[in-house]
């Protein structure tokens, strides 16, 4: 179990995973080098891990979400082979085992999109279904997560933490190769010090301090915390796939936002138009939350439960 110091440090990195320890020491009424030690038993013990990532819409991708089905013995190989790929994240098998769930960043250059994971999972074998699901529009996710909602930090102590505020981005930037290998050095580790991402990128540490502070800025990369949820006392996870009328959608995902059990929802194109991952403590509290808070969304009509058995990869490009 995580103690309150440790708490405060995920919450602390979920708003800033740059942030200076120093800063989280000041905040939270412990030295620098306690929360340093922290971090590192964490990093180390639990597998926590700041992870830099790019807005898909910053760099013109789309984000998908993918549901695979295929016959049961060939599950665990087709979540290790999907989570090898650079372009998709949070691959969980899914239902029972009867389903693999990822998220996949496609490109929109038609002849780009023939390599694509959307394009070659239908023709994979033992494959017996694929069903697609574009994100039309997140409601919550992203750089923010239930640490975001639900640790102990006051707002106060949020605002202290806080980076200044990213633009919004309005079209696809072009970024250079040094660009690239940059951000492919934070995937790796977000909190990857000045020499290392010099080192990888060419440039010279003012040069990878300024552009990061651009690309920050700029709204092309943000950092999340890739965290066990069990960690955080949530043994139970699911993903809902929700039916809701469409004239009170945005209500809904807006009033989705707002749970403490939720780590992302969106509105998505499919039979289902409204998409959500739950975490929580044990089966009868994700009843409770499904008889409960999501039953009152407005304009509710279905809604289909896909437990999570394993989380095969997470925000971080690694395999777990």
């Amino acid at each position: 179990m995580l103690d309150a110091v440790e708490r405060g440090l995920l919450q602390a990195l979920q708003i800033d995973g740059r942030v200076a320890f120093s800063l989280v020491g000041a905040v939270l009424g412990v030295s620098d080098q306690t929360v340093a030690r922290r971090y590192a038993r964490l990093r180390n013990e639990a597998g926590v891990r700041v992870v830099g990532a790019v807005w898909p819409e910053a760099v013109g991708r789309q984000l998908w979400l993918v549901r695979v089905r295929c016959v049961p013995e060939a599950v665990e190989g087709l979540a290790r082979a999907l989570a090898k790929r650079a372009e998709t994240s949070w691959v969980q098998i899914a239902s029972g085992g009867a389903e693999v769930l990822c998220m996949v960043q496609a490109v929109t250059d038609t002849s780009a999109a023939e390599s694509t994971v959307l394009s070659r999972l239908p023709r994979t074998p033992r494959v017996t279904g694929v069903s697609a699901h574009r994100v039309l529009h997140p409601f919550f996710g992203g750089s923010e997560s239930p640490l975001t909602k639900n640790g102990p930090l006051t707002a106060e102590q949020c605002a202290q933490l806080s980076p200044p505020a990213a633009k919004r981005v309005t079209g696809p930037v072009e970024l250079t190769a040094e660009d690239n290998a940059l951000l492919e050095a934070l995937a790796l580790d977000g909190r990857a010090g000045f020499r290392s991402l010099a080192w990888a990128t060419g440039w010279s540490q003012t040069t990878v301090r300024r552009r990061l502070a651009e690309l920050r800025s700029g709204g092309v990369v943000y950092f999340d915390v890739d965290v066990d949820p069990a960690l955080l006392g949530s043994w139970t996870s699911a993903g809902l796939w929700l039916t809701v009328a469409p004239g009170e959608l945005a209500a809904a995902g807006e009033a989705l936002a707002e749970h403490p059990q939720v780590s992302f929802a969106a509105a998505t194109t499919g039979v289902s138009n409204l998409y959500a991952s739950v975490q929580c403590p044990t089966g009868t509290a994700l009843y409770e939350y499904l008889t409960g808070p999501v039953a009152a969304l407005p304009g509710l009509l279905s809604v289909e439960t896909a437990p999570s058995m394993r989380v095969v990869k997470g925000a971080s490009p690694s395999v777990g």
